[in-house]
């Protein structure tokens, strides 16, 4: 209560009463049905949808949305498009989407055969990038300068965005970015992205709209939410005021203006499980192959520091920690939101809220945290991250990278970008087989693929030999005990020198 006195007559006072909270009958942002949920959803619009392949998809929205094919001419927005016959996968089928923003193509032959066919628009955008792109958006920022994809066809503006018929000639490309330089670094200008409408997935939300995700299944879901004009969510759990504690809330109810329940059964897309749950065939190789790989992932064990952070690509890489020393701890971050993975899991205690960046089944390390895509690229980008380990199509003398796409075969490039994007700050190891299926050289003079990154490689190990890129230069130091001098040479496009403490690889 208030008391306020007349200066000119003492004798009057006025008393009243001043409401400090924000609302007496907060009203409840729940919808009944998916027709409630979609209410004034128009065709023409940017659509975020969050989730990382089947992790945090916002299934039933989507579900529901695929049956309404009057709205349609949409650009969505999401790292990939799920599996086939899966989330907007089935809006790729329908025609309702006609063009993607996205880092990853994957397994999605669909979306690979719409946009190998010139059937739709695909603006690839590093993962890390994408991310950053919403995030902006939703901070009212237009624009801002990113490291990744400096030197590679980003920047230059030869991204394909749409072929023909045949999927042999780019009708539309990419638009170069602008190139900045800050502290004798070079930036691209990224633009944000501004969304209409956002379809989000929770573990739990209250009737007010507040959001929390579980496991990794944040990904994208907390940045979205915040960035569109109409954001709906749908939760698996959904409670009253006071039923998430404010510390616990990812995503302010400020953000979300519907929230429906989820009815949409969670999937997951790669069973992994710990090797005491299955043959560990990689102890025990069957093939040439097998034994290349295995040779090649216990030498890049040896990479790995005590007290380190280290991000591994996809295959090989991940296979890594298997071998690591018992007097070495390593803590992992996967891009798709955990620092601190811990083993595969044993078989029936597996979770499809927690997945790596392989979409793979995993746990989490003691001390293990959790967070959104937007904040882990932001670890990957300034560098706290000390080591990378990723696979290549063909690594450049001077240390160029190309591990994204070949002629007929784009995937996206995923995080790989980001992830080499600061080399002073994070050291980028690759792990390949010397030649490729066909014998050819995949260490050139200069990469023939579309690059990742530019003079980000610092050392390279293959199933015969270890360099290390010096002065952008080629350095042998290991070789093979069952290789020659001659043989390496042979296999290797490009020229190099000898270190003149050149040792066998011991693993």
């Amino acid at each position: 209560m208030l008391t306020v006195f007349n200066k000119s007559n003492s004798s009057v006072v006025v008393q009243c009463f001043i409401r400090c909270y924000s609302l007496v009958h907060p009203r409840s942002k729940v919808v009944n049905s998916t027709d409630e949920a979609l209410e004034g959803v128009t065709s023409n619009i940017t659509l975020l949808s969050g989730g990382f392949g089947l992790s945090g998809v916002p299934d039933t929205i989507i579900n529901a949305l695929v049956k309404k094919p009057e709205i349609n001419n949409i650009t969505a927005v999401s790292n990939n498009a799920g599996l086939d016959g899966r989330g907007l996968s089935q809006l790729l089928v329908t025609g309702q989407i006609t063009k993607m923003i996205s880092s990853y193509i994957g397994g999605n032959r669909t979306f690979e055969k719409l946009y190998l066919t010139g059937a739709i628009d695909l603006e690839l955008t590093p993962q890390g990038n994408l991310a950053e792109r919403v995030r902006a958006g939703a901070a009212g920022i237009p624009a801002f300068y990113s490291p990744t994809g400096v030197g590679t066809w980003l920047e230059e503006g030869k991204l394909p965005v749409r072929y023909d018929s045949n999927g042999e000639k780019v009708l539309k490309a990419s638009q170069a970015r602008e190139v900045r330089e800050f502290n004798g670094k070079k930036y691209l200008l990224e633009p944000a992205i501004f969304g209409d409408v956002a379809l989000v997935k929770a573990y739990k939300a209250d009737t007010l709209g507040n959001c929390w995700f579980r496991g990794a299944a944040r990904n994208f879901n907390s940045v979205m939410g915040r960035n569109a004009k109409l954001t709906i969510v749908e939760a698996e759990n959904i409670v009253e005021p006071g039923g998430i504690t404010p510390e616990d809330v990812h995503l302010p109810a400020i953000y979300v203006d519907r929230v429906i329940q989820s009815t949409t059964p969670k999937d997951i897309e790669i069973f992994k499980y710990s090797e005491t749950s299955q043959d560990p065939s990689f102890e025990k190789p069957k093939s040439e192959n097998e034994l290349k790989r295995s040779k090649i992932v216990k030498r890049a064990a040896q990479e790995f520091k005590d007290g380190s952070f280290a991000n591994l690509g996809i295959g090989m890489p991940t296979l890594a920690p298997n071998y690591l020393p018992e007097n070495i701890n390593v803590t992992l971050q996967s891009e798709n939101g955990i620092l601190g993975l811990g083993p595969y899991p044993h078989k029936g205690q597996e979770d499809p809220d927690f997945i790596n960046a392989g979409k793979e089944t995993v746990t989490l390390a003691p001390g293990a945290s959790l967070f959104g895509s937007e904040e882990s690229f932001a670890m990957i980008r300034s560098g706290k991250i000390d080591l990378t380990i990723l696979g290549g199509l063909q690594v450049a003398s001077n240390g160029d990278l190309a591990n994204w796409g070949l002629p007929g075969r784009v995937k996206g490039m995923g995080g790989a970008m980001d992830l080499v994007s600061n080399p002073q700050g994070t050291r980028v190891v690759v792990v390949m087989e010397h030649v490729d299926k066909k014998g050819r050289p995949k260490i050139l003079p200069q990469c023939q693929f579309p690059l990742t990154g530019k003079k980000c490689v610092s050392r390279i190990i293959t199933d015969l030999a270890v360099f290390d890129i010096v002065d952008e230069k080629l350095v042998l130091i290991e070789i093979d005990p069952e290789s020659t001098i001659e043989e390496i040479m042979a296999k290797t496009d490009a020229p190099f020198e000898i270190s003149p403490d050149l040792k066998p690889i011991e693993v």
